[in-house]
């Protein structure tokens, strides 16, 4: 099943403000449309799922309707938890 990817508005700000090295890494780490839940680990409390790369956290919403990942939030893991959606 392919989903296509968007990125939020504070996802893409989080991203601009990163080194080069790690937004590119984010950035292919998040291309993970043909299958997306071997990656993802659903995060508890909410309606979303995390996806780990290295020190990051990615939260993502899933349309399944759509087959569309929303990438709504990036940061570093320790900090990733105290946000709120």
């Amino acid at each position: 099943m392919i989903f296509g990817i968007e990125w939020s508005e504070r996802a893409e700000q989080t991203l601009s403000k990163l080194p080069g090295y790690i937004s590119s890494r984010i950035v292919r780490k998040v291309d993970i449309k043909s299958d997306p839940f071997h990656y993802l680990e659903h995060y508890e409390g909410n309606d979303v799922y995390k996806l780990r790369i290295g020190d990051y956290r990615a939260l993502i919403d899933v349309d399944f309707e759509n087959k569309l990942l929303k990438i709504v939030i990036v940061r570093y893991r320790s900090k990733i938890y105290e946000q709120k959606l």
